[in-house]
């Protein structure tokens, strides 16, 4: 069991920036990732849709023999970690509890903000873990599904990129907050244009950081780290929309380590 893969299930690009710190950091762990951009954004979708989808997609990864599960969106993770987790026999990790933990460790000032799917700032899941972890603590919650759309385009450095950021931005700049969390992994693919947007006096905080941390732990207590000490090449990267564009962010944003590309229906899914 040491060997099957890691699986990963997302709404669609966004997770890669999950999949990108995970192979930096456990380059011999094997993946399985499957993005939905054919349906997305999930951010936009109901808490019931949400639900289906993240089971349909757990569902196609455990066929592939997946050891753990990793749900590499906010969004999903907010509406099925808890369901997941009573489904399903193998660890199921999401991206929002490590993200508070690391931004409740970085704030100085205890106000930290939250940018995230009109989804994920509903359910207040962010709000809930870092008010429990530190009461003191002022959340921003700002929701700002536009940025999920470039991510999904690949157009990530133009001018109407810069624009839109500014403009969603403009009420979180405000405010006094000193660190920000990234709550939607799309959002780590525009981290250069946000931050430049706010200032080096505001911190962002990547969830994947924290998560592949988390990812590393429940492998070790489980004893399900792969004991190979060569650099993964057996990863499978499934989209439900067109290969090609994936491909391109895929291959930009991961620059290390080897995969390919598949697609795999939304049909076949729910099948």
């Amino acid at each position: 069991m040491k060997n099957q893969p890691i699986g990963f299930l997302d709404s669609g690009v966004g997770g890669l920036s999950v999949v990108k710190e995970v192979m930096k950091k456990l380059p011999n762990e094997n993946i399985i990732f499957v993005g939905d951009s054919a349906r997305n954004p999930y951010g936009n979708r109901t808490k019931e849709e949400v639900i289906q989808y993240s089971k349909e997609l757990s569902h196609f990864l455990l066929k592939k023999n997946i050891k753990m599960l990793v749900i590499a969106c906010n969004t999903a993770t907010a509406a099925a970690l808890d369901v997941l987790k009573e489904e399903l026999d193998i660890p199921v990790v999401g991206v929002i509890e490590p993200g508070s933990k690391s931004a409740i460790k970085k704030t100085k000032n205890n106000e930290i903000g939250v940018i995230a799917t009109v989804r994920t700032v509903e359910s207040a899941e962010h709000r809930n873990q870092i008010s429990h972890l530190n009461p003191s603590a002022k959340v921003h919650t700002l929701a700002v599904p536009k940025f999920v759309e470039i991510v999904e385009n690949n157009d990530l450095t133009s001018n109407y990129a810069k624009s839109v950021i500014e403009r969603e931005l403009k009420e979180l700049k405000q405010t006094a907050i000193d660190t920000l969390i990234l709550g939607c992994t799309h959002y780590p693919l525009l981290a250069d244009l946000i931050q430049d947007y706010l200032g080096e006096d505001v911190s962002l905080v990547d969830p994947a950081i924290a998560t592949t941390q988390l990812i590393k732990d429940y492998l070790m207590t489980y004893d399900l780290l792969n004991p190979s000490k060569e650099k993964s090449t057996d990863s499978v990267f499934y989209t439900t929309a067109k290969t090609e564009k994936f491909e391109q962010i895929a291959r930009n944003w991961i620059p290390i380590g080897q995969f390919r590309v598949e697609n795999i229906s939304v049909e076949e899914l729910q099948k």
